[in-house]
């Protein structure tokens, strides 16, 4: 072999090895290096992608972390808010009438003050200290109620109550018994009044001041469903209070029933009454009952009269204020 055949042959290989290893290097190592840059693209596009996931979420981190601060801030605002209110209540509220914890409240009840209402717990209510006092205060009309140990503390505004709370009444009451046989002694025709589910104390209140002014007899309160004697009825009274005996009965129908035995004429003040009370002539004892402005006499205590009547009125406004009404009733009873 020649050396120009050679040279061919190497030259061929040569150009062949420069051209296929080269080609093919250069080939694979393009393929390689897009493949290299098409593998660092998407890696950066998920590097990119989770950076801004992860400023998404370090945003809405904040923002949340921002938003709950500002509810904390709210409802420790609320709750600061409430707190205030709560103490100013309290403030206000006279705490005067009120006694609580066990040996205060046990003194009081065998010194035989006047009690408008007793809140306790079922334990002390059972307890051998105070089950008897309890009770028999209960047939005089006094309003006990068992209740939680939290409603205790609600009441008196977190005093160390020890399950048991009064409130003092501001003028003792008498019997039923008692309050007829003095009204009969007083008069030959004497008028009672009877409230039926008035529970507004200044209405209470201005009824007992219209009452005395008008010379009735006495006053019957339902046990439950009414205003008790507190300091406000008093305050309203202004001073009539003295010089009106109050009988606290527990069933009011029940009342109305031994008051017809004794003679009693049972009449109820209604915007339904069929008779007017100017035209209403009878001379007896008489029991004027009052019921609520928004209720009414209850129906019940309705078959329970002898006589509806009712207050004639002339304008457009359908009916009146129960202290009004009583003492326009009373007015028209007591000058005939």
């Amino acid at each position: 072999m020649n050396n120009s055949s050679k040279n061919n042959f190497f030259g061929k290989n040569s150009k062949h090895y420069k051209k296929n290893s080269n080609s093919n290097f250069y080939s694979k190592d393009s393929n390689s290096s897009n493949s290299n840059n098409r593998f660092l693209t998407n890696s950066a596009k998920n590097k990119n992608f989770n950076n801004l996931n992860d400023r998404d979420k370090n945003k809405s981190n904040f923002s949340s972390s921002r938003r709950n601060n500002r509810i904390f801030k709210s409802n420790l605002e609320v709750a600061y808010k409430s707190q205030e209110i709560y103490k100013e209540r309290a403030n206000k509220k006279n705490f005067d009438d009120w006694i609580w914890g066990k040996h205060s409240v046990f003194e009081a009840l065998n010194s035989e003050r006047a009690i408008n209402r007793i809140w306790c717990t079922s334990e002390i209510f059972s307890s051998e200290k105070f089950f008897i006092l309890l009770k028999e205060l209960k047939s005089k009309g006094v309003l006990i109620e068992e209740v939680s140990w939290s409603r205790i503390s609600q009441l008196t505004f977190g005093a160390s109550h020890q399950g048991v709370a009064l409130q003092l009444a501001c003028s003792k009451t008498i019997s039923l018994e008692k309050l007829i046989n003095h009204s009969k002694k007083s008069s030959s025709n004497p008028i009672i009044l009877a409230l039926d589910g008035i529970t507004d104390p200044h209405n209470v209140g201005a009824i007992i001041r219209s009452a005395e002014a008008f010379d009735c007899k006495g006053i019957i309160i339902p046990q439950r469903r009414s205003a008790g004697l507190t300091g406000t009825v008093a305050k309203v009274a202004a001073g009539a209070l003295e010089h009106l005996p109050v009988s606290r009965v527990v069933n009011l129908n029940r009342a109305l029933e031994e008051l017809k035995k004794c003679g009693f004429l049972v009449i109820g003040l209604s915007g339904n009454g069929q008779l007017s009370i100017s035209k209403f002539q009878e001379k007896a004892p008489l029991v004027v009952i009052i019921g609520a402005e928004d209720k009414g006499i209850s129906l019940l205590t309705q078959k329970k009269c002898d006589f509806l009547l009712n207050i004639p009125l002339k304008g457009k406004t359908s009916s009146l204020n129960a202290s009004v009404a009583a003492a326009i009733s009373l007015f028209y009873l007591t000058s005939k």
